[in-house]
C-alpha cells in the first residue's frame, strides 16, 4: 500500500504564479537561470539556484549559497509571494504539451515507502548529488520542488481527476516553451479522503523523474525522525512531495548520445566493426530518427546509418538486456570504443531528445564531436518491469516531458 497524506501547500497568489514558478533546478546552468530570472525578483530561482544572487564565479555548494536560498525563501513569504494554506489538501497539476494533456495529483508520501522500497527506482544516484539537494531541504526545512511519480493506472483516480477538472483551475497559464499548466486546489474533504484510499490499495509507485531529490528528501526525514527524541511517525518531516501521474498518460522521449572520437578507428574501420552485431544502411546526409526498438541512427562525418541490431545482442526475457541502451553501450561504445562508465567518461555527452536530432547533428558536424547514436524511447511498461525486478536502468535511459514546473505549490516539513 502507497501511504500519502494532504498537506498545507504554499504557494504564490495567482496574480503572480507566472512570476514565481520556473524550470527545475536540474535541467539548466546557473548562467541560464541567472539570464532567465533577470529583472524578476520574484523568481524561484532564486531559492532553487540562489547562486544567481552572486558573482558568477561563487561555488554553488558555498555555504553562503545555501543561506541565500533560506533567505529568499523567507523573504518570498514576507513579501506574500508564496502564502501558506490554511487547510490541508490535495493538489491537481495538468500539462499540456502538442495538445496532449497529463493530470498529476500532488500528494506527501511517506518515507517509509521510500525506504523500503515500495516507491521503486530505475536509476542509481550519486552521493554528491544526494548531499547538494539534502542540503537544499535541510535549510530551507521544505521541500521546495515535487518530484516526479507514476502509478498503475487506475479507473477511479480517473473519474475523480475528470470531476475535478470541470470546476475553474486555480492556476491556467502557458509558459514560453509552449507548454500549458493548469492547477486545482482539491479540498472537499470526501474527495481527500478518498483519494488517501485508493492509494492505500496501490502496492507501489514508481518514481520517473527525480531519483536524486527523492533520497535528498527521505534522508533528512530519517534524520530528523532520528533526532527527535518524541518521534512517532506521523510528523511533516515523514513525508515529501510528489506529483503523481498515471502511467499510461506519460511520455518518454529519447536520450541520445554523442562521443568525441572512435578510439583510434578511422570511420570506416569504425563502420567495419559495427556489421559484428548491426545491420547498416546508409541513409543520407540527414540524422534520422530510429523507427523500431532495436533500431539506431548514427551520425558521422556528415552521413547518417541506420543500425539494426541482430537477434544474438539482446534477451527479450531480461529486461535489462532488451535495452536498446544496453545493446548501444555493450556493443558500440564499450566493445568498439572503449568507453567503459558512462558516469565518469569525459568522451561522452548526453543529449536529450527535446532538444531534436539537429542538435547531434550540429554538434558533430562543428567538430566538437565525431559521432552521435539516436536511440528509440523506452517504454513506461519496460521502466516499470525494470523497477518490479529490482534492477536499475543504465545511466541516461529515460527523458520526460513536459518537465514539472517548479513553485506551483511546496511542502514544509515542520
Amino acid at each position: 500500500m502507497a501511504i500519502i497524506k494532504p498537506f498545507k501547500g504554499v504557494r504564490p497568489p495567482k496574480e503572480i504564479v507566472q512570476e514565481v514558478v520556473s524550470r527545475p533546478y536540474d535541467v539548466l546552468s546557473s548562467l541560464e537561470a541567472r539570464l532567465e530570472a533577470e529583472g524578476n525578483e520574484k523568481s524561484l530561482y532564486r531559492i532553487i539556484k540562489p547562486e544567481i544572487d552572486f558573482e558568477e564565479m561563487i561555488d554553488e555548494h558555498h555555504p553562503e549559497v545555501y543561506e541565500r536560498a533560506v533567505h529568499n525563501f523567507n523573504k518570498f513569504q514576507e513579501k506574500g509571494w508564496l502564502v501558506q494554506d490554511k487547510d490541508e489538501n490535495y493538489y491537481l497539476y495538468a500539462q499540456t504539451m502538442n495538445g496532449k494533456t497529463q493530470y498529476g495529483l500532488v500528494v506527501c508520501s511517506h518515507i517509509d515507502d521510500y525506504m523500503s522500497g515500495k516507491i521503486k527506482k530505475h536509476e542509481l544516484t550519486r552521493k554528491d548529488k544526494e548531499e547538494d539537494r539534502m542540503m537544499h531541504v535541510r535549510v530551507n526545512d521544505a521541500n521546495v520542488e515535487p518530484v516526479f511519480f507514476a502509478y498503475p493506472d487506475n479507473e477511479e483516480l480517473e473519474k475523480i481527476i475528470n470531476q475535478i477538472i470541470n470546476e475553474p483551475a486555480e492556476y491556467d497559464f502557458t509558459a514560453q516553451d509552449g507548454v500549458g499548466h493548469h492547477f486545482w486546489v482539491i479540498n472537499d474533504t470526501e474527495v481527500v479522503n478518498r483519494i488517501t484510499q485508493i492509494f492505500a490499495e496501490i502496492p507501489s509507485l514508481y518514481i520517473a523523474d527525480g531519483h536524486h531529490r527523492s533520497a535528498a528528501a527521505a534522508l533528512v526525514g530519517a534524520e530528523k525522525a532520528g533526532q527527535n527524541p518524541d518521534h512517532k511517525g506521523d510528523e511533516e518531516y515523514n513525508y515529501f512531495m510528489a506529483v503523481c501521474f498515471p502511467a499510461n498518460q506519460l511520455n518518454i522521449i529519447d536520450y541520445n548520445r554523442l562521443v568525441k572520437d572512435l578510439n583510434g578507428l578511422t570511420p570506416p574501420e569504425f563502420l567495419k566493426k559495427l556489421e559484428t552485431h548491426f545491420i547498416i544502411e546508409e541513409k543520407g546526409s540527414e540524422i534520422a530518427q530510429p523507427t523500431a526498438l532495436h533500431n539506431f541512427s548514427i551520425y558521422l562525418e556528415g552521413k547518417c546509418y541506420s543500425l539494426t541490431a541482430k537477434p544474438d545482442t539482446y534477451d527479450d526475457n531480461d529486461p535489462i538486456g532488451v535495452l536498446d541502451v544496453t545493446i548501444s553501450s555493450k556493443y558500440i561504445l564499450d566493445e568498439i570504443l572503449g568507453i567503459k562508465d558512462l558516469r565518469t567518461d569525459k568522451r561522452i555527452d548526453f543529449v536529450g531528445g527535446i532538444r531534436g536530432l539537429s542538435e547531434l547533428k550540429q554538434r558533430v558536424d562543428s567538430g566538437e564531436m565525431k559521432l552521435a547514436i539516436a536511440l528509440y524511447p523506452v517504454t513506461m511498461k519496460q521502466l516499470m518491469d525494470i523497477a518490479d525486478s529490482g534492477n536499475i536502468m543504465p545511466p541516461k535511459t529515460t527523458w520526460f516531458e513536459p518537465k514539472l514546473r517548479s513553485g506551483l505549490v511546496i511542502h514544509k516539513l515542520s
